[in-house]
């Protein structure tokens, strides 16, 4: 039975309440982590995990409470109760350091009942698709432009060799700039 008093530490205007219970983890560590103000989003978002494991715990004790009460429980029942709201509160001021944004139909697979992973994988599968879809346009292109040409050597030979030294030309520049400038041909940055 948790019987230990919550207290309130301040500091610089900031109140934040520390549980003492017996019961909780060794560290209380979402009330560590919200007493040093990181702004670093994976650490903030650690910290919001940590806050809802405990919540998840406050109310697995109170479940435990409650369907065990009796009139001596009471005031453990009521203890609980008050660590849940203090950590509910916790994790309300944790998230809001977190910027996360969470698809709506993530939000519909869930309240349906399903895995979330499933809006990752249509996702991904709608990607390769569309990515197929983007290539054979990419290699039609290819085929029509390769087409012209042959069409063009047949009629215009002495012109479609010029352009043939021009884009040859123009490649090899393009080639020599991007290594100038530190870059890969497809135009992405050395790290």
């Amino acid at each position: 039975m948790d019987s230990s008093p919550a207290t309130t530490t301040g500091g610089g205007g900031n109140n934040i309440m520390v549980s003492q219970s017996t019961a909780a983890s060794p560290m209380d560590s979402s009330a560590t982590a919200a007493a040093t103000s990181v702004d670093d989003p994976k650490q903030n978002l650690t910290q919001v995990i940590n806050s809802i494991q405990k919540t998840l715990a406050l109310l697995h004790q109170l479940y435990l409470t409650v369907s065990s009460y009796n009139v001596a429980s009471q005031l453990p029942l009521l203890q609980r109760m008050n660590n849940l709201v203090l950590e509910l509160d916790n994790m309300t001021r944790l998230a809001e350091k977190c910027n996360i944004q969470v698809p709506m139909e993530v939000l519909n697979l869930i309240d349906d009942g399903k895995n979330p992973d499933e809006f990752t994988r249509d996702m991904l599968n709608g990607c390769i698709a569309k990515n197929q879809i983007t290539k054979g346009k990419t290699d039609a292109f290819k085929g029509l432009r390769r087409h012209l040409l042959e069409e063009l050597e047949q009629v215009f030979p002495d012109e479609v060799e010029t352009y043939r030294e021009i884009r040859a030309a123009s490649a090899a520049e393009a080639k020599r700039l991007a290594q100038t400038q530190n870059m890969l041909p497809n135009g992405d940055s050395k790290s």
